[in-house]
């Protein structure tokens, strides 16, 4: 098989990754209060429930850092991929308290191990590419989202327990993520020379940690939407239950639509000013859901998070690549800790401001934390990154274009 054959293999297989677990979290967090009146998790012990997967998560990828360095990063995927199918339908099928918190557990140390190695075969195979791609692997997580979202709407439109929701799509999933799993190309496979990790170095973490800070607050704004969008439409705004379902699969159509493009908009505009528009939009987005005076107003807040949030975790991922070419894989899984940092401040932030005070005032928040990104803008062009927009322009004519077999993710 010819190298760029695997690439663009490889390249297929991880894009449906990312699509399954688009799906996969999405059929998660849109019945949240499902899953709430089926476990009788009241309002105060919710933010627990929610901070325990992150917690997990972010644990699961410290060890997989370590992990990754004795059996490579697909072997990883292909493994904790299944685990985070199963362990949804595991959160469908129980009947008491601790059944829950059993499978959330699961699914949260399984998801921070698939989080770290997709991400990781992301930033080897731009890196072997020579230009952005990595905008087009989380796309296809925001398709999945949108699936998944979709699936959920179904579900609470026709009244179907967690488990027949959940079902179907483990099935249909699981054994195809799989397969594909047997096309993933890692990182010596992906690069011309094979790297030997060292970590990061004297002084690498506090040359990492703005993207850190970015990773971070990008994701409180994030897990506003995917765990308080539904209760906030439902519970501030009036929707109905189904109507509740709705915020996130919109969030996820815009996500969709900026990743789609975002990857011309870097190689164009590059990665700072791609960066700055995204936070810009984010915090306005941020402003209107907090103002809105229904539903639909609210949605459209929902449109401009979107558009605005869907550029920056996919670029502070491949930025943290660029600016660690030798050590990327220890990176990465350092960076997506803060991914769950993100997660688990932002759940119980809002709540917290939310029950004390007012949930639209909660949405300010993280609003404000968002536009933290805006001063450290510059860290996604770092000088000492190998792996820059101007030489992603001039490699893109030379390196393999996938695109062309109507494999484009």
């Amino acid at each position: 098989m010819t190298a760029d054959v695997r690439l663009r293999r490889g390249r297929g297989a991880l894009g449906f990754s990312f699509f399954v677990q688009g799906v996969t979290f999405a059929l998660l967090v849109t019945r949240i209060p499902a899953i709430q009146d089926r476990y009788g998790i009241s309002d105060g012990l919710l933010p627990a429930f929610l901070a325990a997967v992150p917690i997990l998560a972010g644990a699961s990828s410290v060890a997989t850092e370590h992990l990754v360095k004795r059996v490579g990063a697909a072997t990883v995927l292909r493994w904790a991929q299944p685990l985070v199918l199963l362990a949804l339908l595991g959160v469908g099928a129980g009947t008491q308290m601790w059944h829950a918190a059993l499978a959330l557990g699961a699914f949260g140390l399984s998801v921070g191990a698939l989080d770290a190695s997709m991400n990781m075969l992301g930033v080897s195979l731009q890196r072997a590419y020579g230009r952005s791609i990595m905008l087009g692997f989380h796309a296809a997580y925001s398709l999945g989202g949108i699936v998944g979202a979709s699936a959920a709407w179904a579900g609470a439109h026709w009244h179907l327990s967690l488990f027949t929701s959940y079902l179907p799509a483990v099935v249909v999933l699981l054994p195809l993520a799989f397969h594909g799993s047997r096309f993933y190309v890692d990182r010596q496979d992906a690069e011309d020379q094979a790297v030997t990790e060292k970590g990061l170095g004297a002084g690498g973490f506090r040359l990492l940690l703005p993207l850190c800070l970015v990773m971070a607050c990008a994701y409180i704004g994030d897990s506003t939407v995917s765990n308080w969008s539904a209760k906030y439409l439902q519970d501030v705004l009036g929707s109905s239950e189904q109507l509740a379902t709705v915020p996130y699969n919109v969030y996820m159509v815009t996500t969709l639509i900026g990743r789609a493009v975002g990857d011309l908009g870097v190689r164009r505009f590059g990665a700072v000013a791609v960066v700055r528009i995204g936070t810009v939009v984010a915090a306005g987005g941020f402003a209107v859901v907090a103002a809105a005076p229904g539903a639909w107003t609210g949605m459209l807040g929902f449109t401009l998070l979107g558009i605005g949030l869907c550029v920056i975790v996919p670029q502070t991922f491949a930025a943290a690549g660029r600016l660690f070419p030798g050590a990327s894989d220890t990176a990465i899984a350092r960076l997506n800790i803060f991914n769950y940092v993100g997660f688990l401040i932002g759940s119980p932030l809002v709540g917290g401001i939310g029950d004390a005070w007012s949930y639209r005032g909660a949405m300010l928040v993280p609003m404000a934390l968002v536009l933290v990104t805006l001063f450290q803008a510059r860290s996604f062009g770092a000088e000492g990154a190998r792996y820059g927009v101007g030489h992603e322009r001039r490699a893109g004519d030379r390196a393999v274009d996938v695109g062309r077999g109507g494999n484009e993710v």
